[in-house]
């Protein structure tokens, strides 16, 4: 593997098309310009929008025009960034539209209160008097549901003002993790000294040489024990600025606040909690056979992502991958394989991982462009799994673009994870159906198993996580280092059981884990994962009449509270239902490769 290439040395080829949105910095720097320029005349609207129907349709459009406009410039400075940490001058680029963002939040602070300032009965009337303002009718009963929790339009604006504060630590703890932290070398199953990265970490522990994993997971975690006392006061700041936008907003927690934008019950998250609790002797079951099928005398945290199935070695290149994901995803119909396999091949994607590039993976759409998959291959299974995952987003989003007004272009979170998770049980049971021998068939069982672990388990864990430590400090308390790693050890011990050696090293993972910075948004991986079990199954088992609501789906943007989306789909997330039918399959799959493992 080696040192990484810089990003002036990697293949054009496999690099994304952020010429598509500007074809040059100076056509940005014209349109950020232009959009500074522009929030004098946003500021004019104030005192406008209750006066009569049509300026409230101004307001409401020219709102819309100048935050796409802003956001194509956001989108494109922050991706050039992502493309290498490193480089300064794009750091700055980045920097200043932050810096646009907050004034942009600080004009238009005025609007959501005025709006509510307008009686419903007026607004009415104003949607009879011109039937353009009846696009905005989900919007206005989304304000009137909110309307407690909106302040005053000077109080709002200073709430506006402060978002470079209260996003702070998320920025730095970003630079922190991608650009500044250095990990160690170590030695492959080659013999060769290569340097631990984020992208490399994971197929590191897959090694099936467990020296390769103990010392990836020693180099990585003992990088992250020099700076635990900075990352916990990130941690701490990020969840005092949860907390304080809370209370500004009257809300009672931080939960409560974060699910509100979305009009989720509580209960959906205390529900998604009791049912994998109640689940865990299944996973407790997985760590055993995990263990025996290793014939581990101990099992270890670093011996949690190697295969079990020894001897089958599923590798794909990044063309291969992009032709199995193509045939995998069949069932959804020809306009979504024609629309998934022009993206994948005209400039959506950004394949490969290079020296300062932002770790992992992740796809964001550009309204009136198309959208944009960060990757960072590595050749293998999961990887594969990964293009499948980000492409299902960026269909998500580009059939939502394509079908809603940007006023509901952007999809809640709560169904985001949806898609991405259809296309990998998509990809999966068309895997299973193409095996020609038994160990391959235990192989992707493994995965499947992998998966549930990772996104409904691990990531139901991190949520009772974050419901914790919030707690901790809404009562009063202050986050400290012991706190956080003796949390999160007894909540590993919890998950894993009593059969997994729960190694110290392992209490640091939450300061590797961004998604801590997101204010409870990693629960909503594990609602989504089960409501894509059961749209999979929909799909493969009643084929056009299923793609036909699942797509519907796909177009609905913001258009109705997500949950309502979801029930049109088939999904009634109100209900333990689809959570426990989930980990339902995932008991079934446990039971076929216990079975499978004892004819061996």
């Amino acid at each position: 593997m080696g040192s990484l290439p810089n990003r002036k040395d990697t293949d054009p080829k496999y690099h994304w098309h952020l010429e598509d949105i500007f074809a040059d910095l100076n056509e940005w720097e014209e349109t950020f310009k232009y959009v500074e320029k522009q929030l004098p005349e946003v500021a004019k609207l104030k005192g406008t929008l209750g006066t009569s129907a049509d300026t409230l349709y101004h307001g409401l459009s020219m709102v819309d025009e100048i935050s796409l406009i802003f956001y194509k410039t956001y989108a494109y400075a922050r991706m050039r960034t992502d493309e290498d940490t490193t480089n300064s001058e794009a750091q700055a680029r980045s920097d200043r539209a932050k810096n646009l963002l907050v004034k942009l939040q600080a004009e238009i602070a005025f609007f959501e209160p005025e709006v509510l300032s307008v009686s419903k009965e007026t607004i009415k009337e104003f949607m009879d008097l011109k039937p353009e303002l009846r696009m905005y009718e989900h919007f206005f009963e989304d304000l009137w549901r909110q309307k407690e929790h909106v302040l005053s339009p000077s109080e709002e604006q200073i709430l506006a003002q402060a978002g470079q504060l209260t996003s702070a630590p998320h920025s730095i703890y970003g630079m922190l993790n991608n650009a500044d932290l250095t990990f160690p070398e170590i030695t492959d199953e080659s013999g060769n000294k290569v340097a631990i990265t984020h992208g490399r970490f994971i197929p590191f522990l897959q090694s099936r040489d467990r020296r390769v994993r103990k010392e990836a997971f020693e180099g990585l975690y003992g990088t992250y024990d020099k700076i635990k006392h900075a990352s916990t006061a990130l941690l701490a700041a990020q969840v005092n600025a949860n907390i304080f936008k809370t209370r500004a907003r009257k809300f009672n927690s931080a939960r409560e606040a974060a699910l509100s934008r979305d009009n989720i019950p509580e209960s959906v998250y205390d529900s998604l909690i009791e049912a994998v609790h109640d689940k865990l002797p299944a996973m407790h079951r997985y760590v055993s056979l995990r263990k025996k099928m290793l014939n581990l005398d101990e099992i270890h945290m670093y011996d949690v992502y190697v295969p079990m199935v020894d001897d089958v070695d599923m590798k794909y290149t990044f063309e291969e991958a992009k032709k199995v994901v193509a045939e995998g995803l069949k069932p959804l119909g020809e306009d979504y394989l024609k629309n998934l396999v022009n993206g994948m091949e005209n400039g959506w994607l950004d394949v490969y991982e290079n020296k300062g590039k932002r770790s992992g993976a992740y796809s964001n759409s550009v309204y009136g462009i198309h959208p944009y998959v960060l990757l960072n291959h590595q050749d293998d299974l999961n990887s594969m799994f990964t293009i499948a995952h980000e492409m299902g987003h960026a269909m998500h989003s580009y059939y939502t673009d394509t079908t809603q007004p940007f006023v509901y272009s952007s999809y809640s979170i709560f169904v985001a994870e949806v898609a991405s998770t259809v296309n990998e049980s998509l990809l999966l049971q068309y895997l299973l159906g193409k095996v020609k021998t038994k160990k391959e068939r235990m192989y992707l069982l493994n995965h499947y198993l992998e998966e549930f672990k990772g996104t409904v388990f691990r990531q139901t864990m991190f949520a009772e996580f974050e419901k914790i430590i919030h707690s901790y400090v809404e009562s009063g308390q202050a986050l400290t280092v012991d706190y956080l790693n003796s949390t999160y050890k007894d909540l590993n011990k919890k998950y894993f059981g009593p059969e997994m050696v729960v190694d110290d090293l392992i209490s640091l993972e939450w300061a590797r884990i961004p998604h801590f910075f997101l204010n409870f948004y990693v629960f909503q991986y594990a609602t989504g994962y089960s409501s894509a079990v059961a749209l999979a199954l929909d799909i493969l088992q009643n084929g056009k009449e299923a793609v036909e609501r699942y797509l519907d789906f796909l177009k609905a943007g913001s258009s109705e509270y997500p949950i309502e989306i979801l029930a049109h789909a088939g999904v009634d997330m109100r209900t333990p239902e689809p959570i426990v039918k989930a980990l339902d399959v995932f008991e079934q799959t446990l039971d076929e490769l216990e079975k499978l493992t004892l004819e061996n």
